[in-house]
């Protein structure tokens, strides 16, 4: 399936908020949204924000997937995974967004972006419960334990992120994570304050019920 090139920084520009979809440069002095706090394009400061109902759902929509770095088919097709299920639609799709193996090697840190944490997973370095899987759209269970895939435990990438790892304080209430072994465990269902970012994602059952 082919992947969104379009570059990162713009999306949160377009966006209007920081996605974190760069690693530590969205933490930074050179983020976008730090120097260029508005739209992209050559009319970008004059752009409004006001959306209507319709636009606001649209916008919604494009920032979650932008977010995780998920394409049209893809996204609609967890959407049609959750839509049926007990509870709240929006809330259950975003669980199943965080739920993603690619999503959870980037919550424990082993990558310092989603896009970062997906080339983990496509290359084989990562394992689910000691086996390796290579599909980032996996979706992990609670219980499951997510690690290294052992055979390549010697790539300096992960010997250089050690430090990292031990200083991290910010892994969501759903992972146990275990900075020696490199290894966490979901242990709850993700909530949407656990996403990081304001968005009512009952906004997207909307968008696609019209």
């Amino acid at each position: 399936m082919a992947r969104d090139i379009q570059a990162k920084c713009r999306k949160c520009r377009r966006a209007g908020e920081k996605l974190f979809i760069k690693g530590d440069r969205c933490n930074g002095p050179k983020c976008a949204m730090v120097k260029r706090a508005y739209a992209p394009g050559v009319h970008g400061k004059k752009i409004k924000r006001g959306l209507s109902e319709y636009g606001m759902q649209l916008a919604t929509k494009q920032k979650i997937k932008r977010m995780y770095g998920v394409l049209e088919k893809q996204f609609r097709k967890h959407f049609e995974e959750v839509k049926g299920k007990k509870g709240i639609t929006g809330d259950l799709l975003l669980a199943r967004l965080e739920m993603r193996l690619d999503n959870v090697v980037y919550r424990m840190g082993l990558a310092s972006s989603r896009s970062g944490a997906r080339q983990l997973v496509n290359h084989g370095l990562i394992s689910v419960e000691g086996k390796k899987v290579t599909i980032p759209s996996y979706e992990t269970k609670i219980g499951q334990t997510i690690g290294l895939n052992k055979a390549k435990t010697e790539r300096n990438y992960f010997k250089n992120i050690d430090q990292a790892l031990k200083n991290k304080k910010d892994f969501p209430a759903w992972i146990s994570f275990d900075a020696d072994k490199k290894e966490g465990k979901v242990t709850g269902q993700p909530q949407r304050m656990d996403i990081g970012v304001n968005v009512d994602a009952q906004i997207i059952v909307e968008y696609y019920s019209r």
